[in-house]
């Protein structure tokens, strides 16, 4: 199993009384009064340094993503952080899940930045394309709902063609019509990076990823149980297509805290998981659902399961009150404890699920800087080696992988322990 660094690059002291005082952490919390500039620098050369800790702790790959307006995650360009991860002497993946393509125009854009990110990091690129969020394309950006998907497809078809296709030629497409398309440079890897799709809940990615044979990774922040339905829905749309059960044509976003002991880790991280829940999916349903944006097919199928990310009213109720089992044993929502609790608990989520990505969030928003270290560094030197084996036996090669970036676990390389089969205790 590839294991992921995903950072999700949040604003990390919010007010307490935030969800008192403001409607929503997306879109609309007013930036003078909460968003200060030059602890946004202190913020961000913390993530950095994080991220660069995650390459040089040997997790396989280290993630960012693209959000904006929000206190929940707001690196407004991913490629802005992964191209200085780019420039590193390393064989780590560059997970950037993604850029959100309906927003750009033209997008070309994405296809030349993507492709200087491929060149410098020695073809260590994983190319995200996700549709994006309601609260980012509507409502920050300011698409019509009901073009959010028009556009995406048409900028999907744009890139791939501008990596794939000799220049210049003609693009006319609906929404960008450019009289020469020819992009300097191409990617490195041929015939381009792998391209990874994510999804929070609409049916139409899933046949999105499978007719064109890309990974679909499923973020969420409420455990697997609860993501269950949808994977599952996922892996039946592979099954009609007539493709294998390859555990890497899929990811899922899971938050992990680690510690010596369940107690100890109780003490150091239920604060913060609370404060999580409470602000940073606080998102008011007039903006996370807005009409027009979802298909009636996958409208319907979240009212028939329940599944999705960005329904309303899928804020837990009253997070401030949950307790630590509230968060680990009860719901799964987060994966937490002593290295063996969060090694059984990670096996059993990956095989539930059937994943072979996993996006481990290690930094949960309030976490400062120091804590967010002790994280990482207790999951890589005491559970990495015990979860990268998953999948092994059964003999799957993860097809989706950069062609630049260590094809084996990279904490061989660089902790130098022995690989400890999936199951066993240290």
């Amino acid at each position: 199993m590839k294991t992921i660094a995903f950072h999700m690059q949040g604003y990390r002291d919010l007010p307490a009384d935030f969800n008192k005082r403001y409607d929503s952490i997306w879109v609309t919390p007013p930036n003078d009064e909460l968003c200060d500039p030059e602890t946004v620098g202190k913020y961000f050369r913390w993530n950095i340094a994080e991220l660069k800790l995650s390459d040089e702790l040997g997790f396989d790959g280290v993630g960012v993503n693209e959000h904006h307006q929000n206190g929940y995650g707001f690196s407004v360009s991913p490629n802005l952080i992964a191209s200085i991860l780019a420039e590193r002497q390393s064989d780590a993946a560059i997970v950037v899940l993604g850029n959100t393509i309906p927003m750009y125009q033209p997008p070309i854009r994405v296809a030349e930045e993507y492709a200087l990110l491929d060149c410098i990091s020695g073809g260590r690129l994983v190319a995200g394309l996700p549709v994006g969020s309601p609260m980012d394309n509507v409502g920050c950006y300011g698409n019509p709902p009901t073009l959010v998907r028009p556009r995406y497809y048409e900028a999907h078809d744009l890139i791939k063609q501008a990596w794939t296709k000799p220049g210049p030629f003609t693009f006319n497409g609906r929404f960008t019509k450019l009289r020469y398309v020819n992009p300097w440079p191409k990617p490195l890897q041929k015939p381009h990076p792998p391209i990874w799709l994510a999804g929070g809940g609409s049916v139409e990615t899933w046949k999105f990823a499978v007719d064109n044979n890309y990974t679909y990774s499923y973020l969420s922040f409420m455990g697997h149980p609860a993501a269950k339905v949808l994977m599952d829905g996922y892996w039946a749309e592979v099954e009609k297509a007539g493709l294998d059960d390859n555990p890497y044509r899929a990811g899922f976003a899971q938050l992990v805290v680690v510690a010596d002991s369940d107690a100890q880790a109780e003490k150091l991280y239920l604060q913060h998981l609370r404060n999580f829940y409470a602000k940073a999916l606080f998102v008011n349903p007039g903006i996370a659902a807005v009409p027009g944006v979802q298909t009636l097919a996958s409208y319907k199928h979240g009212l028939a399961t329940g599944a999705g990310s960005y329904r309303g009213g899928s804020r837990p109720t009253a997070p401030e009150e949950m307790t630590w089992a509230d968060f680990t044993d009860k719901s799964k929502r987060v994966i937490g404890g002593s290295p063996d609790t969060v090694v059984a608990g990670i096996e059993e989520a990956v095989r539930n699920l059937r994943i072979g990505h996993l996006l481990v969030l290690l930094q949960i928003q309030s976490m400062d800087h120091e804590l967010t270290k002790y994280n990482m560094r207790t999951f890589a030197e005491k559970v990495l080696p015990r979860i990268s084996g998953i999948w092994d036996k059964e003999g799957y090669q993860d097809h989706w992988w950069p062609q630049g970036a260590a094809k084996g676990n990279r904490y061989l390389g660089h902790n130098k322990q022995p690989r400890i089969p999936a199951g066993a205790t240290s």
